[in-house]
């Protein structure tokens, strides 16, 4: 063998064979990652379509958040769970089940006092910015409740006023199975966006065929109402309010878009 690669006219044909054939797997190697046909032109037409779908909605949702204050955090933690049993107490005498109660957020925070005392034998005409201090604690529980009654989510609000829960949004008025809308407002949307390349394929005299691409969007449901309850002066609330207010659901609309880009023949 080293005979034979000692000759120079063999040893220049071996490196010819072995040039060639790095050429040859380069191309096949380019032809696969950038071959023919990848960067051809398709022939294809894109059409758009929507969908909507309105319901009446099923659910409402009202979250409302519990904050209490007192020099330790055992004392604070007490007062705020005390209140915040009395309001899971009072929606489950509305039938409101347990497993439509959630807490969302649970917070413990401290309460700073940034003045700085006067010194003994000194007149203090400003208040001096020190060191803060901790002189208590607030603590903080929000709860986001699910009302299946619409008719009740009023009555919810009152119940909530009346225990003294200052701190309440909603109620959000929507309906239960999202997906089932959104999915009948995409058929909807699909349906009109093939009768729309029917129509243009005819009058372009060609034929439908695959879908290459398909891209949607929709749309979101309202924004909740914000409550507010009746308060007194001094920011005491009201607790003779009896009457539940009035709370409309209407109806939510549900709106799929859709692009569809079809091959033509």
């Amino acid at each position: 063998m080293n005979e034979l690669m000692g000759n120079k006219p063999i040893r220049y044909a071996v490196l010819s064979v072995l040039v060639l054939l790095s050429l040859f797997l380069l191309t096949k190697t380019w032809d696969q990652a950038f071959g023919k046909g990848q960067f051809e032109p398709t022939n294809a037409i894109t059409v758009e379509g929507s969908g909507e779908v309105s319901l009446v909605p099923d659910i409402a949702q009202i979250s409302f958040t519990i904050t209490e204050s007192a020099t330790t955090v055992a004392a604070a933690q007490d007062s705020a769970t005390k209140k915040t049993d009395a309001a899971i107490e009072a929606l489950k005498k509305l039938d409101i089940a347990d497993k439509d109660v959630k807490t969302v957020s649970y917070n413990v925070s401290p309460k700073y006092d940034y003045s700085q005392p006067c010194s003994p034998g000194m007149i203090c005409t400003t208040v001096v910015s020190g060191t803060p201090r901790i002189i208590g604690y607030d603590v903080s529980q929000s709860i986001e409740v699910k009302v299946r009654d619409t008719a009740k989510a009023g009555d919810v609000l009152v119940s909530l006023g009346q225990l003294g829960v200052q701190n309440v949004s909603g109620p959000n008025f929507m309906v239960d199975d999202e997906d089932a809308a959104k999915a009948e407002a995409r058929e909807k949307a699909i349906e009109e966006a093939r009768a729309k390349a029917k129509v243009l394929a005819k009058q372009l005299g060609v034929r439908l065929g695959k879908v290459m691409s398909y891209s949607e969007g929709s749309n979101g449901y309202p924004q909740p109402m914000m409550y507010t309850a009746n308060m007194k002066s001094g920011g005491v609330m009201d607790a003779r309010v009896e009457s539940a207010p009035s709370l409309p659901t209407g109806e939510n609309k549900t709106t799929v878009t859709v692009s569809v880009t079809y091959e033509i023949r």
